[in-house]
């Protein structure tokens, strides 16, 4: 291994991830909320997939999103928690190289493909509550499928070139990633030689991605905040406001966790690097555990189905 650290090599056999630099001995106790946050987006997206499939009434554009969301959630924590909770409990530090750029893939695939599905959400939200009358013949089960195959194309395309840059690099620096699982650039710049493409590819995506995401989703519900204040009563605006309560709490989870990690790591130059792990794995992984709960307690048709399920198993 130390032969690995001092010498020039392309292509690793393997990394070795460090999990959360300088709080090692606390590995321990750190896993156990992630390990609670883990289980509660497994067991919650699941509920959300198993209630929508097994309910006609919910077998509408909104709830297809929201399976689309649950997925995403599901491979977005799974791609990361395994691997980081071995490395808590059994320091099991070393990930293969083609495995390290898979993972690296998978979390950056699928972060994108969940910005996309917020827009369409909101595209479905601005159909409901603009265009009520014409919501059923706009939004049919072809468009959302197209929608659906447009969001993981743009996922899949986008992200494609980031682990075939890395694999070009040639490694001589050291093979150890200050790192809990395969972060993009805290890969990269163990390259001994110019990874300036790398970067401003990456930087490229994010802020292509996520400004036009935030973009279309901005310019709905100014559209959608319109329709609702020119109701002619409070109750009515109250209640097509509700409609829309869950997605934008979503927005809110998925964002503002991503943009807080994501300003730490360019602009946090003199915060401790374990701030700036904990706050990158945070991001991953408090969306896909607070969605199914957002859409569990805030849409009545989820909300009324579970409640019938544990009823009837309760007798």
């Amino acid at each position: 291994m130390s032969d690995s650290n001092t010498t020039d090599f392309t292509n690793p056999s393997t990394f070795i991830l460090l999990g959360i630099p300088g709080l090692e001995a606390a590995h321990v106790w750190i896993s156990i909320p992630f390990c609670t946050m883990y289980i509660i987006a497994i067991l919650g997206n699941f509920t959300i997939l198993f209630i929508v499939k097994m309910e006609p009434s919910l077998h509408g554009p909104m709830y297809y999103f929201l399976c689309m969301l649950a997925i995403s959630d599901l491979v977005l924590s799974t791609s990361i928690l395994p691997k980081t909770l071995s490395i808590f409990w059994f320091n099991s530090r070393e990930i293969n190289f083609s495995a390290c750029l898979t993972q690296m893939y998978f979390l950056h695939c699928f972060s994108t493909m969940a910005s996309g599905i917020l827009v369409a959400m909101a595209f479905d939200r601005y159909v409901a509550i603009c265009d009520p009358l014409r919501y059923s013949t706009i939004l049919t089960n072809p468009l959302v499928a197209k929608i659906g195959l447009a969001v993981v194309l743009r996922g899949s395309i986008l992200v494609l070139p980031t682990p075939f840059l890395a694999r070009r690099w040639t490694y001589c620096r050291t093979n150890i990633i200050p790192h809990a699982y395969c972060e993009h650039m805290a890969v990269v710049k163990l390259a001994c030689t110019d990874i300036h493409i790398s970067s401003y590819y990456g930087l490229s995506v994010v802020f292509f991605v996520t400004g036009l995401d935030v973009f279309f989703i901005t310019a709905s519900y100014i559209q959608i905040l319109r329709a609702i204040f020119s109701l002619p009563t409070k109750d009515t605006q109250l209640k097509s406001l509700g409609t829309c309560s869950s997605h934008l709490c979503a927005i809110l989870a998925f964002y503002i966790p991503a943009l807080f990690s994501f300003l730490t790591q360019r602009f946090g130059h003199n915060m401790a690097l374990h701030f700036h792990v904990l706050m990158a794995n945070v991001s991953f992984l408090v969306p896909p555990m607070l969605n199914p709960i957002i859409y569990g307690v805030r849409t009545r048709q989820i909300r009324d189905r579970l409640f019938r399920f544990f009823s009837h198993k309760g007798t």
